[in-house]
């Protein structure tokens, strides 16, 4: 169940960037929905998952999955560059969130 919360929280973190970036572009009722609901319903999800699982893995997982969804969201829809290096570390991200979630 922990890990349900915590994948609930990254989807919910993402929304929030998505709502964050298009706040800084457009105030907007819609954009500041998404912007705080997301942010603030994957901070609860996310104290959720520590009834199951320690702090200091799930908070990791999450941080790791954000991020790299937030990167690749903003590659696809937003232009942001593809170069090697940007890829090879969402790739370290990705590897060192599988560990950490195999090794738990």
């Amino acid at each position: 169940m922990g890990w349900i919360y915590v994948f609930l929280a990254a989807i919910l973190e993402l929304v929030g960037v998505i709502g964050l970036n298009g706040f800084s572009q457009k105030k907007s009722v819609k954009n500041f929905i998404l912007f705080f609901g997301g942010f603030g319903g994957a901070f609860v999800s996310l104290y959720q998952a520590f009834n199951y699982l320690p702090v200091s893995i799930a908070y990791a997982v999450w941080i790791g999955i954000g991020t790299a969804a937030a990167v690749i969201v903003n590659m696809i829809f937003y232009g942001e560059s593809k170069s090697f290096g940007r890829v090879f570390s969402l790739v370290i991200i990705i590897i060192g969130v599988v560990g950490l979630k195999a090794v738990s």
